[in-house]
């Protein structure tokens, strides 16, 4: 979460990594992929089924506030034209490893449905067109409009990326004022139902338009906003707004598992919250991230000693490399939802599915650490934080 500039010195915030970015990176990781496996009762642990926000938001917030940390310093020390540069390099290698997912996702998808006789493999996870019209499909799908199901994410940062020189640009001299169009294109985006086309039909999943307002945020707080907000953050009336919004969206999300508990929803009230829309990034769910960013904030500094405790370290090893561990989470989650199907939807499966999943990722995480170690790059305690969903340039 964002930096507390009141307990750390301005010059070594400008050095030191901020290892509550990897973890809670590496977490958001482990429970998007636990959400992407169906059935899956370890799934219960994850922020989706106890309030209005989840993993998604946490991703997005981070890979601003660390795009921002990186390239706004790259403009300031080499102009606008260097730093748009890497920006693009960056967007590139992320589309490459889109491209390079969408392929292998296909091909697994693909030779589980025909192995097995199972057609709803298809239809289940978005790929009809795909095996009906594959030309058609691989030209869309280069165009970010085809994308199956579980594959939203990457699309959703490259277009915020490619957004990002002129949002970096005007945070270095009116921060402000960026925030402020930010919030101008969010607000138009409901009003005028703003959205890119998909292929075959019907919008993206998560509306860049909308989704922005949170990335330019995170890259807002990562250039002085955190340290305008640290006074705010740590009174006590932002806490106890912040728990008692947390505890009445728990109370809602609690009628979404047990129905009958819905009766004791006024009428109004219902119609003042639903549709929770994730699309177009609901209010209620920015609303609850930050209530969650603020509760975290102060009582997580940048400086509690359990960043430092091997419990945590599998988790910031997986955040220390998002890119490669989110494209492994994708393929990992379709194998098990695949076991589950045709093997077994135990309890005991679901948890051994998941459990080994995330040792996958965690020792992929640690091998790419090692293996950036053995080439002379830099080490997994690097003192600048990666640049964005790719594990990016310092």
């Amino acid at each position: 979460m964002p930096p507390t500039p009141a307990i750390v010195p301005a010059s070594e915030r400008a050095t030191e990594r901020d290892l509550r970015l990897d973890l809670f990176r590496g977490l958001a990781l482990w429970f998007i992929f636990l959400d992407h496996i169906p059935s899956n009762a370890v799934s219960w642990i994850t922020l989706r089924n106890y309030g209005f926000s989840d993993a998604t938001e946490i991703f997005i917030f981070i890979s601003g506030f660390t795009a921002a940390f990186v390239y706004g310093k790259a403009m300031e020390e080499r102009g606008f034209v260097i730093a748009s540069a890497r920006i693009l390099k960056r967007v590139w290698q992320i589309y490459v490893a889109h491209i390079f997912l969408f392929a292998i996702y296909m091909a697994e998808i693909a030779y589980v449905a025909s192995s097995f006789q199972n057609p709803l493999y298809a239809e289940e996870m978005n790929i009809l067109d795909f095996l009906k019209q594959p030309d058609q499909t691989i030209i869309q799908a280069l165009l970010l409009k085809f994308k199956p199901v579980n594959m939203d994410v990457l699309p959703l940062y490259i277009v915020l990326l490619m957004m990002f020189p002129p949002v970096v640009w005007l945070l270095k001299r009116l921060p402000t004022l960026a925030l402020f169009a930010s919030v101008g294109l969010y607000v138009a985006t409901w009003k005028f139902d703003w959205n890119l086309p998909a292929y075959p039909n019907g919008e993206w999943v998560f509306n860049p338009f909308a989704w922005q307002l949170l990335f330019v945020f995170g890259a807002w707080c990562a250039q002085g906003g955190a340290a305008q907000l640290d006074r705010l953050v740590r009174s006590n009336v932002t806490l106890f707004v912040a728990a008692a919004y947390l505890a009445f969206a728990f109370l809602i999300a609690l009628t979404w598992h047990i129905p009958r508990l819905g009766n004791y929803v006024p009428p109004w009230v219902a119609e003042l919250l639903y549709p929770i829309d994730k699309t177009n990034l609901d209010v209620l769910r920015f609303a609850h991230f930050l209530a969650l960013t603020a509760i975290t904030v102060r009582f997580v500094p940048r400086t509690w000693p359990g960043l430092q405790s091997v419990i945590f370290r599998p988790a910031i090893v997986c955040g220390q490399h998002s890119l490669e561990i989110f494209c492994l989470g994708v393929f990992l989650a379709f194998a098990g939802h695949f076991a589950m199907v045709e093997l077994s939807g135990s309890i005991a499966m679901q948890f051994g599915i998941s459990v080994i999943g995330i040792l996958i990722m965690v020792a992929i995480g640690a091998l790419i650490s090692w293996y950036k170690a053995m080439e002379g790059r830099r080490p997994a305690r690097s003192k600048t934080p990666d640049a964005d969903l790719a594990g990016g340039e310092a």
